[in-house]
Parts: C-alpha cells; structure tokens; sequence
C-alpha cells in the first residue's frame, strides 16, 4: 500500500514527501510519521547591534542561523506512536534531524521541544483514550554551533 503524500512547507518552497523515502524528522535516529502539514521551517539570524551616533545601524552576526519548525501537525496517531513520540523529546535537549530549507538535503542540530498539543478523539469501552489527534509539535534549534 502507498502511504498519501504529505507537504513540506517553508518560507522558499513546498515539497513532497512520501512514506517510502527518508524520516522527514528524526529524534536521536528514531523516525517521526511525516507530518500532514510538513514544517514551518522559521530561520532566524541572531545580530548583536546598535546605533552610532548618525543614528545608523552597527552590528554583526552572533553564531549561525537558528532554525523553528513551527506547528508540525500529525493528523491521527494512536496511543503508543503519540506516547512514543512525546518519550522520544522528553530529554530537555536532543539530536534532531530534518530538511534543511537553505542548504538543501537535511541537516541535524541539538534541539528542544516547546508545546505539545493533542486532542483525544477515541475512548475504548474501558475508558481509555485509545487515538489522538491533531498531534502538534514545535521544535527549537539550540543554536551550538558544533552539535
């Protein structure tokens, strides 16, 4: 059976995943489910700056660039592959790998996880919340530059 395609977007492009090629992410080597939405891929440069006195902008670039995925969204999971995933970012900080918008391929940097959301959407006859979804993640780069 071929898994439907799921989108990658960022800020330059949109692209195409299928389950059959890479993990689009990855925590410690453990592979996510692609995501439906795929990523919002944020890059932020940090600027140490001020003003001189003509009121002109002096500063320069701190570190690398800083990468968000904002709102990564799974539509449906179960409870194992939800509880899986939240035991996989329970560690403050871990080795994250993803696709890199601005060099291309996929890239690996030291990350932590910011909210977590999901919806409960079946309960068994015991009274156990059995799937989920609506399953939402926000991941942050770190910022070490040798991760």
């Amino acid at each position: 059976m071929v898994e439907p395609k799921s989108r990658f977007h960022s800020g330059i492009g949109s692209f195409l995943f299928r389950g059959d090629e890479m993990a689009t992410i990855s925590i410690n080597g453990t592979s996510f489910p692609t995501p439906i939405r795929g990523l919002s891929e944020i890059v932020s440069t940090n600027v140490n700056s001020g003003r001189n006195a003509l009121g002109e902008m002096v500063g320069e670039r701190v570190g690398r660039d800083i990468y968000k995925l904002d709102g990564v969204e799974w539509r449906w999971l179960t409870k194992a592959q939800w509880a899986s995933m939240l035991q996989a970012v329970s560690d403050f900080k871990f080795h994250m790998t993803f696709p890199d918008v601005v060099n291309g391929g996929y890239c690996t940097h030291l990350c932590y996880v910011g909210d977590r959301h999901a919806e409960p959407y079946y309960i068994d006859s015991s009274g156990d919340f059995t799937f989920y979804r609506a399953c939402k993640m926000n991941f942050i780069d770190c910022g070490i530059i040798d991760d």
